[in-house]
């Protein structure tokens, strides 16, 4: 998914980049959804890692690539959302967290922060929004990121409907994400899955049984 990246002495870095987060929009609800499992190159490195981050009480973003970039995002973020309520008296609306990501993502091009990340959550509606590592910036009804994301597009594209209930739009998320598991190495442990509309912020974990 990455690049080798020079390190002292000329060695490569390699980031680490497996896994499968997934998020969609139904109804009046955002559903984010990850895996549990965190790897490096061959090495199974942890099977409880949080992979979907709480930005605010409406927002939240999935993180696929490296850990310690998505923690130092993640707290930029929150201060200056913060910041942005106390100088405004209004919440950042969860595009402009988006954009605040992009524009971070962007400044940084030419040393990346090697993730790539969906931003969902709800202002005056559900919002969803795909980042790369350069700060490209889409909003989608649903996508999927990280090594495991083409298993988990073909089940979305298969079952993802605009009219789903909530109930049926986490069972597809979690089907997605099970469905990596199932063919992609770097990803396993379980399902995370986190749900937000309007005054919702509700947090589920789904185990991965075979």
């Amino acid at each position: 998914m990455y690049p080798d990246w020079g390190g002292p002495g000329g060695k490569a870095i390699k980031a680490i980049h497996g896994t499968t987060t997934v998020g969609l929009i139904a109804g009046d609800y955002t559903i984010l959804a990850a895996d549990k499992r965190a790897t490096a190159g061959m090495l199974i490195a942890s099977r409880t890692v949080k992979k979907i981050v709480k930005l605010t009480d409406y927002s939240a973003m999935t993180v696929s690539g490296l850990v310690a970039d998505a923690q130092a995002l993640a707290e930029l973020v929150r201060e200056e959302t913060r910041l942005y309520e106390l100088s405004n008296g209004v919440r950042l609306s969860v595009r402009g967290i988006a954009t605040l990501l992009s524009n971070l993502l962007f400044s940084s091009k030419w040393f990346p922060y090697l993730v790539q990340l969906i931003v969902g959550g709800y202002d005056t509606r559900p919002r969803l929004y795909t980042l790369d590592p350069y700060g490209s910036l889409t909003e989608e009804v649903y996508t999927a990121t990280g090594s495991g994301s083409p298993v988990a597009y073909g089940v979305l594209e298969d079952s993802y409907r605009e009219n789903l209930s909530l109930e049926d739009a986490v069972k597809v998320a979690a089907s997605a994400v099970r469905s990596a598991i199932r063919r992609d190495v770097a990803t396993g442990d379980g399902v995370d899955v986190v749900i937000i509309g309007r005054n919702v912020y509700e947090e589920r974990f789904i185990p991965f049984k075979g």
